[in-house]
């Protein structure tokens, strides 16, 4: 749900929702206002008017100062409103009381000669006052006209108008959410070609292309994104060609020096048996001839190993091995028998469908490179969890350097360059990863912090 809501189509419709609900809301409020303001506008002005216009017509009859009886005669003659006519402590006893009306009001209209009004809330029903300080020509007469007018039903339709305003504004909602779905969709369809594109490019189809509609942003994106792929699809195809060609010459190199090789094997071979009755000098350069050869040949030899897994020729033949078996003939084919320098614990009884010979490749590879790089005693340790056979190697050295554990599985990988004459490859550990996966399995490198520790993991069933 959190990575749902963090997308853009929820964003989006949020963004087009409430933009339109705050239009409508606006749009709602401003026309409930106007139309609040012309309700009480349109009463008030009615009924100031019409006081004016009685107050003109009686004031010929009033004679100043007034008695009580013509201030009571002049409030009854101001109809239908409730009236009020005060002069200065005289007040006119037909209607309302000056108590009665607001003393703001008051206040306003004892500091002016113009007519005044406020709108007042008594106990819940809208009242409307006004107050006119009565004139003849331009002189004061000390005459003052209050009046009052209820405003019920107009609140009623102001409130009528507000309820509207809101079932509008609730009612822009749906139709908010639906045009900005409808606008995500729009906009969004052209991302999520993208990604689905981007994401079959990442699964290796190069070759993917969209079409290009318009000529918007969007579109730009488009062309970009198909450019960009045109432009990956031929470099990889050229980085392919000439992956293809090097391991095609590596192959055919490796393949055509195995003959000349096997030659050179038996002469050195001869060398070999002949040196203690040749010159030192020369008996040097024999034995020296004949380590760099059979170092040359395992090197042909890892290459046409490597060379045969990418090409996808290399095969498995399974049996069902007891791999503690396995693993102790391994050891003991290369002198790698249990005592100081190796350590074994291989329970017996732990069978899998392997391939010998891969196998043995592997277990050749792990100890002899924690041998050569590591410290005595190595450790070769056996074991059955659940559904896999586990072997590990530990040494006791100084460990792989953190900068090459990543990468110690590489090819021609070498912790120390200062060891590039060393009798390995480079290529041993590459070549016993690639067995392992083979089987289905795999080969991890970690420092225990005595020394470093390959644990090889295989299925003991084929699948």
């Amino acid at each position: 749900m959190r990575l749902w809501l963090a997308g853009l189509r929820p964003r989006l419709v949020a963004a087009f929702a409430l933009i339109m609900i705050f239009g409508a809301t606006a749009a709602s409020g401003a026309s409930y206002v106007s139309a609040r303001n012309g309700i009480l506008g349109g009463v008030q002005n009615e009924t100031m008017n019409k006081l004016r216009a009685q107050i003109v017509a009686y004031l010929p009859t009033v004679t100043l100062p007034p008695s009580q009886r013509t201030l009571d005669a002049f409030a009854t003659a101001l109809k239908p409103t409730d009236a009020l006519v005060v002069y200065h402590d005289l007040q006119s006893s037909t209607g309302m009381t000056v108590d009665d009306v607001p003393a703001e009001l008051r206040q306003a209209v004892s500091v002016s000669t113009n007519t005044q009004f406020q709108r007042v809330d008594l106990h819940g029903f809208p009242m409307f006052f006004v107050g006119i300080p009565v004139q003849a020509g331009d002189q004061p007469t000390g005459l003052v006209v209050y009046a009052a007018a209820t405003l019920g039903d107009q609140q009623a339709a102001i409130d009528d108008l507000a309820r509207q305003a809101w079932l509008y504004s609730a009612l822009a909602l749906p139709f908010a959410v639906a045009v900005a779905l409808l606008a995500a969709r729009q906009v969004l369809r052209p991302v999520r070609a993208l990604n689905t594109a981007a994401s079959q490019l990442g699964r290796g189809r190069l070759d993917v292309r969209l079409r290009v509609k318009g000529s918007d942003e969007l579109a730009q994106l488009v062309t970009t994104f198909n450019n960009t792929a045109a432009e990956l699809e031929r470099t990889v195809g050229t980085l392919r060609a000439m992956e293809a060609d090097a391991r095609r010459f590596v192959a055919d190199v490796s393949h055509e020096l195995r003959t000349p090789l096997a030659a050179m094997n038996a002469v050195t071979d001869v060398l070999d048996e002949d040196a203690g009755q040749l010159p030192p000098d020369t008996a040097v350069a024999a034995r020296l001839v004949s380590a760099e050869t059979r170092r040359l040949t395992r090197l042909v030899q890892d290459l046409i190993e490597i060379s045969r897994f990418d090409a996808g020729r290399a095969e498995l033949r399974r049996e069902n091995l007891d791999v503690a078996a396995a693993v102790t003939d391994s050891l003991t084919a290369r002198g790698w028998a249990p005592g100081e320098d190796v350590v074994a614990d291989l329970p017996a009884g732990i069978t899998a469908a392997l391939d010998r010979r891969r196998v043995d490749l592997v277990v050749a590879n792990l100890v002899g490179n924690a041998l050569r790089h590591g410290a005595p005693p190595v450790e070769v340790v056996l074991r059955a969890v659940r559904g896999e056979v586990v072997l590990t190697v530990t040494d006791h050295g100084p460990g792989i350097p953190e900068e090459m554990l990543s990468r110690v599985f590489d090819r021609f990988a070498k912790a120390d360059t200062a060891r590039a004459r060393s009798e390995g490859s480079g290529l041993g550990l590459s070549i016993a990863r690639e067995n392992a996966r083979l089987h289905g399995g795999d080969i991890v490198a970690v420092n225990t912090g005595t020394g470093a520790r390959f644990e090889l993991r295989l299925p003991r069933e084929a699948w």
